[in-house]
């Protein structure tokens, strides 16, 4: 197995024959770099860097931030491009349940991979909104149909925004915890410098 090696203020991992002068991640000097040896099996780390929910979430992350959009467009500036605008909102609308279903399934296999649960309160907030998502985007597939429904299809989308901006924050709030990394503090800090003792 090849030697790895951590960045230890931004917590990137690589193979110690592939480090250059300085971290691919964060810029900082290769002197920053310690030893590192995975902390998972060989069968979860190569479920895991096959990276299935990062993808997939991109792909229902362009339609919850493109419905509303379109929506505002064609209500709002329906000399623009009208049919285009059209064909895009419907084929938007059609496949960001599809999406969600998928990236419900892959945060599912993740959270299982990575944490051996799903019971964790930050992962049982995240599978909560993600349905909440998915419900709310079955209401736009079936709103959105009507073409008298831009309102409610735009409150809609701004929902599904709303929480899939949640998630997202949650999301990187996980990443953190899988990714440790000991920022050097500067002389002086508050976090160098030792507690006082109290009496």
């Amino acid at each position: 197995m090849k030697e790895l090696v951590r960045c230890r203020p931004c917590g990137f991992v690589m193979e110690a024959d592939k480090l250059g002068d300085v971290c691919p991640a964060c810029g900082l000097p290769r002197k920053v770099f310690e030893p590192y040896r995975e902390k998972v099996s060989r069968n979860r780390l190569i479920l895991l860097n096959l990276d299935l929910h990062p993808i997939v979430i991109h792909l229902s992350q362009a339609m919850v931030i493109a419905i509303p959009l379109l929506v505002i467009l064609r209500s709002f500036f329906s000399s623009f491009q009208p049919e285009v605008i059209k064909n895009v909102l419907i084929f938007s609308v059609f496949v960001f349940p599809f999406t969600l279903v998928m990236a419900i399934i892959t945060g599912i296999i993740d959270g299982l991979t990575r944490f051996k649960t799903l019971a964790t309160p930050l992962l049982r907030v995240k599978i909560i909104f993600s349905f909440i998502i998915l419900a709310l985007s079955v209401g736009i597939f079936f709103v959105a149909r009507n073409e008298n429904n831009y309102i409610l299809t735009l409150i809609l989308s701004i929902l599904s925004l709303g929480a899939g901006v949640q998630l997202g924050l949650w999301g990187k709030k996980l990443i953190n915890v899988i990714l440790p990394g000991t920022y050097p503090q500067k002389k002086g800090s508050k976090e160098a410098q030792p507690k006082e003792q109290t009496a």
